[in-house]
């Protein structure tokens, strides 16, 4: 599905609210230890992709292969491991920054590290059952090639970013490719996890991205000023538990996602852009989100495409999707007029 609309003839005007500084950075003990990790982690040539949570439980569940035998079973799959299977100065790194858990006569990691565009990420390990669990998962992956294409195109249309966000960016994914693409830019890379706010601080290390910053806000509400680029990939699912990484709330999984957008639209510089990565829960062959999300973009000039037509098919089990057809991810471009 693809939807266009061109600019309006005014921008809707926004309510201006004064927002509090965001505190300073709470000093990590832990953080150096986990950025060497990470460092010896890349130097070994380690890769990993991360899958759903189903197919993550399909291949741990083969009973021939229970125990960790490298360092993807460590890191990727979140095996349990001895320690012989890993190098000892990765073992003792893992306990330095607090993440070896001792299980039965060997060890678990508490995190797992995913690779995507040449950059290592740190996020929570399987299963992510905590409520503030930090995800990473094949949404990120589609996020990041989103964005990366369009940051492509706007570095070919000649377009400058000098402020941008990351609203809700988790481990921080999205923030690093924009900084790393935009190094002339002030990237934010936004959230109320402080799991994912010091993981993400990790990961911007790593990356070495001394042009990234992560800031505590709840979506815009709690940093000043406008914006070239904000991007997004909200939790969009109707969670039972409400963990915070997946819950989206409101009609099936979209009031975080419309919320954003609501407050992103105010908060584009002239000439701004809004990129965002949802999640619709599609009903009768039509989309409530592209109809709620309309109104919002008024004066903007937007698309709209869906670019992937079945994601998270396992949740049409679950009670609250029992009304849905199907979960489709969905982008979206917004941009502001110039004056």
């Amino acid at each position: 599905m693809n939807a266009t609309a061109s600019t309006a003839d005014q921008v809707v005007p926004c309510p201006v609210a004064a927002t509090p500084s965001p505190a300073a950075a709470r000093p990590d003990p832990h953080a150096r230890a986990l950025v060497e990790l990470g460092r010896a982690l890349h130097a070994a040539g380690y890769r990993f992709t991360t899958v759903t949570p189903a197919t993550h439980s399909r291949v741990k569940a083969r009973t021939d292969h229970v125990w960790a035998r490298d360092l993807a079973d460590v890191f990727g799959w979140s095996r349990p491991f001895q320690a012989d299977a890993i190098p000892a100065d990765v073992l003792r790194l893992m306990q330095a920054a607090g993440i070896a858990q001792p299980h039965r006569d060997g060890w678990r990691s508490t995190l797992r590290a995913s690779t995507l565009g040449g950059q290592l990420y740190f996020h929570s390990a399987y299963p992510t059952s905590d409520a503030d669990a930090v995800f990473f998962g094949p949404d990120t992956y589609r996020f990041g090639r989103a964005l990366q294409r369009e940051l492509a195109d706007m570095q070919a249309a000649g377009r400058a970013v000098q402020r941008a966000a990351d609203v809700g960016a988790g481990a921080g994914p999205g923030a690093a490719i924009v900084a790393l693409a935009c190094p002339q830019a002030e990237v934010l890379a936004l959230d109320i996890n402080d799991k994912a706010m010091r993981l993400a601080r990790v990961n911007a290390e790593l990356a070495g991205l001394a042009n990234l910053a992560v800031r505590r806000s709840d979506l815009l509400n709690d940093v000043d000023g406008a914006f070239d680029l904000i991007v997004s990939n909200p939790p969009y699912l109707l969670d039972p538990s409400e963990r915070a990484y997946r819950h989206g709330g409101g009609e099936l999984g979209a009031g975080l996602s419309l919320a954003l957008v609501e407050q992103a639209t105010c908060r584009l510089a002239p000439g701004g852009t809004l990129l965002l990565y949802t999640g619709v829960a599609m009903r009768r062959n039509s989309d409530p989100f592209l109809r709620a999300v309309t109104p919002l973009l008024a004066g903007l000039t937007w698309t709209y495409e869906e670019i992937d037509p079945d994601v998270f098919g396992e949740e049409l089990d679950t009670p609250a999707y029992q009304d849905t057809d199907r979960i489709a991810a969905v982008w979206l471009k917004a941009t502001r007029p110039q004056h």
